[in-house]
C-alpha cells in the first residue's frame, strides 16, 4: 500500500503522493476488459497478486482444471451410486464389517466392470467408436450455438425450435431436390439447415433489441411454437411421406459419405462440426466482429460509448448461433435420421446449455464437453446391457458435472484449492436486468 505523505502548507499533498479518502484513479470496464482478453489472447502470465495454493501438490491441483476436478468428482459419486443400486453390491452390504476387505473387492468389481462397459461401448470397437462420433455431431453444433450467445452476454434456450425449423427447411431441400448432382445437393441441405435456424434465431434477436424482451422468453416461447409448426407441416402433403399415414415427412435423397465405410454410420459431419467450431473460434477471437460480440457481452454500455451497435450485435449473434443450431438438423438428416418427425431434435438443444457451461463457452471447450457427453451416451447403452446398470446412471453422472461445473467454489472447497484473483472477467450471460 502506498505511504499516505503529510500534506504541504498549501494543503495539497507533497510529491503528488494520495492522501487518505481520495478516489484512485477512475477504472475504465472497457479498457479492462480489453486488457483481459488482450492477456488472454497473448498468454501473457497472471497479473501479480494471484493466490495461488502453495506446495508441490498445490501446485498439481492448480495445473487441473476445474472441469476436469468436476468429471473426476461425478465419476466418484457415480461409482458410489452403483454401489448403492447394483443387486451384487447390495447383496454383500450386511458382510461389510465382519469381512471388509472381501466385501469392498465386489464393490470395486462391481464399479469396474460398469465403467469397463461404458468404456468399451465408447472405444472398444471400431462400431462403438462411430457410434460415439455420431452421437457427438449434433451436440458439437448444438453446443457452439448456445455457447455463441454466452460470449455476446444472451442466453439462448431456443437451440431446440432452431434445430426443428432448421429440420424443417433442411428436410424441404433435401427431397426436393432429387436430380441434383449429389455435392451440390447436400450443400443446399446444409444450407438450409443453416438459414432455417438463422431466421429463427433472429427473431429473438430482433425483439430484444427493438423492445428489450429478454432472449430466454422469448427463445422458450418459440421453441413451442416450433414444435408445433413442425407437427403441422407433418400432416401436410408436401411433407408427409404418401406410403405413411403417421406423421414423418419424406426421406432426404442425398446423405453425407461415411467415415469408416458403409458398415459404420459415422460420416464426416463429424469434421464440418470441428471445422464450425475452428471458425466460432477464430470468428471470437481473431476477427473485429468477435471483439465486437464480446465487448458487447461484457458491457453494452461501454461497447456503445466505443462506437460498437449492441442492437446490430444482438440479432447478428442470435442469428448466427441459430444458424449453427441449424446445421445440428442438417447434420442429423444427412446422417442417421433421413425423415423429419416430431420430437426431432431430441433434447440437443437443452443439452447444449450444458455443454456451453461445462465447456466455459470456449469452442475448444464445448468440442470437448460434446466428446464427453458422446462418449457417456453412446457407452451407456452397453453398459446396460453388460452389467444390467441402468443407463439413468449416465445422466446422475451428467447432471453432477454440470452441477459442479456451475458451482467452481465447491469443487475448490472439496479440493482445497484457494480461487486465483483475475482481472476482467469474461461474461457468460446478463441477468435479468442485463
Amino acid at each position: 500500500m502506498a505511504e499516505i505523505k503529510q500534506r504541504g502548507k498549501d494543503g495539497e499533498p507533497e510529491d503528488g503522493a494520495p492522501v487518505a479518502g481520495d478516489a484512485g484513479p477512475e477504472v475504465d470496464p472497457f479498457a479492462a476488459h480489453a486488457s483481459a482478453v488482450a492477456a488472454e489472447a497473448t498468454g501473457a502470465p497472471a497479473p501479480a497478486g494471484d493466490l495461488v495454493a502453495g506446495g508441490k501438490a498445490g501446485s498439481i491441483l492448480n495445473a487441473l482444471s476445474v472441469p476436469s476436478l468436476a468429471i473426476i468428482t461425478a465419476l466418484v459419486i457415480g461409482a458410489l451410486i452403483i454401489i448403492g443400486t447394483d443387486q451384487t453390491a447390495l447383496d454383500n452390504w450386511p458382510y461389510l464389517f465382519t469381512d471388509p476387505g472381501g466385501t469392498l473387492k465386489v464393490f470395486g468389481d462391481v464399479v469396474y466392470n460398469a465403467y469397463k462397459a461404458l468404456f468399451l461401448g465408447a472405444f472398444g470397437s471400431a462400431g462403438a467408436v462411430s457410434e460415439t462420433l455420431l452421437v457427438t455431431t449434433p451436440l458439437i453444433f448444438a453446443g457452439l450455438s448456445v455457447a455463441l450467445g454466452f460470449r455476446a452476454g444472451l442466453f439462448n434456450i431456443g437451440a431446440e425450435g432452431q434445430i426443428t425449423v432448421g429440420a424443417i427447411a433442411a428436410a424441404a431441400a433435401g427431397f426436393s431436390f432429387a436430380g441434383m448432382p449429389g455435392p451440390l445437393h447436400l450443400a443446399l441441405i446444409v444450407g438450409a439447415g443453416f438459414l432455417g435456424g438463422a431466421i429463427w434465431g433472429a427473431i429473438p434477436g430482433i425483439l430484444k433489441a427493438k423492445t428489450g424482451a429478454h432472449e430466454v422468453i422469448t427463445t422458450i416461447m418459440l421453441n413451442y411454437v416450433s414444435y408445433r409448426l413442425a407437427d403441422y407441416l407433418l400432416t401436410t402433403h408436401f411433407y408427409r411421406r404418401p406410403d405413411r399415414f403417421d406423421p414423418i415427412s419424406k426421406p432426404v435423397t442425398n446423405l453425407m459419405p461415411h467415415l469408416f465405410g458403409s458398415g459404420y454410420r459415422a460420416n464426416i459431419n463429424i469434421l464440418i462440426a470441428i471445422g464450425a467450431a475452428a471458425g466460432v473460434a477464430w470468428l471470437l477471437n481473431r476477427s473485429t466482429i468477435g471483439f465486437e460480440f464480446k465487448a458487447v457481452g461484457a458491457n453494452p454500455a461501454a461497447a456503445r460509448a466505443a462506437g460498437m451497435s449492441p442492437t446490430r450485435t444482438f440479432v447478428t449473434v442470435m442469428a448466427l448461433a441459430g444458424g449453427i443450431a441449424g446445421l445440428a438438423a442438417s447434420a442429423q438428416l444427412t446422417g442417421p435420421t433421413p425423415s423429419l418427425t416430431p420430437g426431432f431434435s431430441s433434447g440437443f438443444g437443452f443439452d447444449a446449455i450444458a455443454l456451453a457451461l461445462v465447456g466455459k463457452a470456449k469452442p475448444a471447450g464445448v468440442v470437448a464437453a460434446a466428446f464427453l457427453f458422446g462418449i457417456l451416451k453412446a457407452g451407456s447403452r452397453n453398459m446396460q446391457a453388460a452389467t444390467a446398470t441402468p443407463v439413468d446412471i449416465v445422466t446422475i453422472i451428467q447432471a453432477l458435472i454440470i452441477m459442479f461445473v456451475a458451482a467452481p467454489a465447491l469443487v475448490r472447497a472439496i479440493y482445497r484449492i484457494r480461487a486465483r484473483r483475475v482481472v476482467g472477467p469474461e461474461v457468460f450471460t446478463k441477468g435479468w436486468g442485463g
